[in-house]
Parts: C-alpha cells; structure tokens; sequence
C-alpha cells in the first residue's frame, strides 16, 4: 500500500473519531437552548438586624430589622429573629428566645425597617441579636 493510501485512511478514522466525541457534545449544547432563570436568592439574605438594645423601661430586648425588597416585585417577609448571649451558638444550652417580624408589601429595591421584641434579659449580660430564617412570599 502506498503511503497516500495511509494518509487517507488516517485522516479518515480521525475525522470520523472527531465526530463521535463533539457531535454529541453539540447536540447537548443546542437541546439546552436559552440559559434558564437563576433560582431566586435565599430570603435570609434581604434581611439583616442593624441594631441590639435593652428597652430600659421594661427590660426587654430589642432587635432593629432592616429589609431589602427584591427586584422581582412586592412581597411580604417574615422574619424569626433569635436573642442570645454569644453569637456563637452553644449545642449544649437550650433553644435561645426567637421572635417573629412580618413585614407585608416591601416594593422591589426598597429598604424597611421594623422592630423585634424579645424576652426579659438579665441585667449582667449584654445580649446578641440575629436572624436565624426568613421567608420571602410574593404579593398575588
């Protein structure tokens, strides 16, 4: 056999490998068409607490709340703030006090600010305030 015969034949079953490796690589990246929407962000991050005080008259924590409205539209929060000592959490302390924020209709890209009142603290230890959830739901 002469040597353009070989030539041929590799470039042949190298073209035809080149296909069976890419061909269905193309077909996946064509099938999947339109890159789909981004799963929304967790509602947890919308929220944070600005502010921690003891309310000198009745001796009960304070949690300043502050919301960030979504840019998909008006929505509603619900927020579960939790008062501890740390803001560590202990797995052998019992479960520390939590206390419910609903914030109803924040326009998208809108900040709102609500309050959360928490339990009677001691006098000798300066509490910690956090979100420990919170939940997005859409206006209808």
């Amino acid at each position: 056999m002469s040597a353009l015969k070989w030539q041929g034949w590799v470039v042949g079953l190298t073209a035809l490998a080149g296909l069976l490796v890419f061909a269905p690589l193309g077909l996946y990246v064509w099938a999947s068409g339109e890159p789909g929407a981004a799963p929304p962000r967790p509602a947890v991050q919308d929220v944070r607490v600005t502010g921690c005080r003891i309310d000198p008259g009745s001796r009960r924590v304070v949690a300043a709340v502050e919301v960030s409205g979504r840019p998909e539209g008006i929505g509603g929060y619900l927020v579960t703030v939790e008062f501890r000592e740390r803001a560590t959490v202990d797995p052998a302390a019992a479960r520390a006090p939590q206390a419910l924020v609903k914030l109803p209709n924040v326009a998208p890209d809108a900040t709102e600010h609500a309050e959360a009142l928490g339990p009677v603290w001691p006098a000798s230890t300066v509490p910690w305030c956090g979100v420990a959830a919170a939940e997005f739901t859409a206006a209808r």
